[in-house]
């Protein structure tokens, strides 16, 4: 028998337009999704954030944007909050936080409160099947994507439902997470790859 998860990746303030490192359209995908989660049903919904104390050289004061960033979604500051038109109690106590004291992109080096990894808490529920959707498509919802089909999910990213960080590097993490098994659903070849929009993702 199958269960489905919802897996909504670091959709905080400093990843949305006016953050240290905003993407366009990351305030969109955040409102989208509420409209999203509240027409869907799934077994069960997770969310994970960035929530740096001091991952070392991935902040950099003269970042590549590849390996090294501008200090974001430091713990105690409002960069790290989840943005305020994602409602993230559609996940209730199934938030993991990763990069305390690492770069951490993908979500399953994220811990919950108690120590839960995202994997130990979706084999607890008995998922079958995820679907991923958040910020930024070209790092960390390629990340966890990708590790969710290395732990043996069926994977799927809905990318209507995810802002990217530019065209390049948006179409190489397509790639790539397609080689690796990922499924991806409700693209546009004709539009931009950060536009959002719910009405043509499909669900199963």
């Amino acid at each position: 028998m199958s269960a489905r998860a919802l897996i909504v990746v670091d959709v905080q303030n400093d990843f949305c337009e006016g953050g240290t490192l905003a993407v366009d359209g990351g305030a969109a995908v955040a409102a989208a999704i509420n409209d999203y989660v509240g027409s869907h049903e799934y077994d069960a919904v997770a969310a994970t954030r960035d929530f740096h104390i001091d991952p070392g050289a991935h902040f950099s004061e003269e970042p590549d944007y590849v390996d090294t960033w501008p200090a974001h979604c430091v713990v105690g500051t409002d960069g790290a909050e989840f943005h305020p038109a994602f409602d993230a109690t559609v996940a209730g106590s199934a938030v993991f936080s990763k990069g305390a004291y690492s770069a951490a992109y993908s979500g399953f080096e994220g811990f919950a409160d108690d120590g839960t990894t995202l994997e130990q808490w979706l084999r607890a529920h008995d998922i079958t099947d995820v679907d991923v959707i958040g910020i930024a498509t070209d790092h960390c919802v390629k990340a966890t994507a990708l590790d969710s089909v290395r732990a043996g999910f069926g994977t799927t990213v809905l990318l209507p439902l995810t802002a990217g960080v530019a065209p390049a590097t948006i179409e190489a993490a397509i790639t790539q997470m397609q080689a690796a098994g990922v499924q991806l659903t409700g693209r546009d070849e004709n539009a931009p790859s950060h536009s959002v929009g719910i009405s043509d993702v499909g669900i199963h």
